[in-house]
């Protein structure tokens, strides 16, 4: 994700402890751990070639984030994203992203606009193309510069891992022809409205993107995702 940390948190990131966090993590979001599934460190370390102790750190530092459950005596187990979950990122993602969108239209940089503008024509080229791996990846890029343009490190923050913890959902509509369609759609008015500095406007365009997702979710299906 292209979040805004500060200093200590980006070293973090590129420490041993950080990228074995970011990997297991990675792996939880994406379901290669199931609910309750044990993560074994001594199996963790074998498989990304490190020692237990950055595993053990990564653990405790997941279990904060609400992504494992460390019992103690007994082990650390994964606590999946559930479809009560995704409810409720949505919903949240649904305010937060209005105001992301209506900050971003009175705050909004030239070279932003130029960034999400030529965003919005790459994903209008592959949706013709129905080039459903690069609408996922241009859909990060969308919501990340949205993010970015709001110049909230805060709100940035918060946004970027709530996108984050939906990856799996989110790709799944995504490969929905109608719904790729519509999204690219979406995408495109609410950079309008951001272009042409219309925060109310713009505002309201985010959270209905946001509330259509929903309603393509609950058609598709949590459990056929999750």
């Amino acid at each position: 994700m292209n979040e805004m940390h500060d200093p200590k948190e980006n070293r973090d990131k590129y420490s041993l402890r950080g990228r074995v966090y970011e990997s297991i993590r990675e792996d939880i979001l994406n379901g290669k751990y199931e609910q309750n599934m044990e993560l074994k460190e001594t199996a963790i370390g074998t498989e990304l070639g490190v020692s237990r102790t950055p595993v053990r750190e990564a653990l405790r530092q997941l279990e904060l984030e609400g992504l494992v459950t460390i019992i103690p005596n007994r082990g650390a187990y994964v606590n999946a994203i559930t479809a009560k979950d995704v409810k409720d990122i949505y919903n949240i993602r649904s305010t937060l992203e209005g105001l992301c969108a209506r900050w971003a239209a009175e705050q909004v940089t030239k070279e932003q606009l130029d960034s999400m503008e030529e965003i919005i024509c790459l994903t209008e080229y592959h949706t013709e193309k129905a080039n459903y791996e690069k609408l996922h990846e241009l859909d990060n890029l969308f919501h990340e510069q949205l993010y970015e343009a709001s110049n909230s490190r805060i709100l940035q923050h918060v946004l970027s891992d709530l996108h984050d913890y939906v990856k799996r959902v989110r790709k799944a509509t995504i490969a929905s022809q109608n719904r790729s369609v519509k999204s690219t759609q979406e995408h495109r008015a609410i950079f309008e409205a951001i272009r042409d500095r219309q925060p109310d406007l713009a505002e309201e365009l985010a959270r209905q993107h946001i509330s259509r997702t929903i309603e393509s979710i609950q058609m598709y299906g949590l459990d056929n995702i999750l």
